[in-house]
């Protein structure tokens, strides 16, 4: 598919393609006019993308593993170690988060009794 075609399946401007083009994260085919032609293996590194990008992987990191990925399997113990550090950070994330909650609980508690005994 043309990059209309793949932008509206995707979700992402035609820019944001070419962005993506740019700093290798894509590698599409190309016709022999020299369009741009993408396939269903595209479509689904697309979205990886973007998974990697919601959980707050920094473009850098993106694209040392989009660089890596290119390379072939040889590079599968260095993608591996990309995706486990991002794990350990997610996991520290989620502790932190549970930090914060727990304190508000406690904060939201000293609020209810004194709403309590206002009456």
């Amino acid at each position: 598919m043309y990059i209309k075609e793949f932008s509206a399946q995707t979700g992402l401007s035609a820019d944001t393609l070419r962005y993506y083009e740019k700093e290798g994260l894509l590698l599409p085919e190309r016709d022999g006019n020299g369009y741009r032609v993408y396939g269903a293996r595209d479509a689904e590194w697309t979205g990886f993308i973007l998974r990697l990008k919601e959980m707050g992987v920094p473009l850098a990191r993106i694209k040392e593993y989009a660089r890596l990925r290119h390379l072939g399997e040889s590079t599968i113990p260095e993608r591996f170690a990309i995706l486990q550090a991002h794990k350990e950070t997610l996991a520290a994330q989620q502790r932190q988060l549970a930090e914060h909650q727990e304190f508000l609980e406690r904060k939201l508690d000293v609020y209810r009794k004194a709403m309590v005994e206002r009456g």
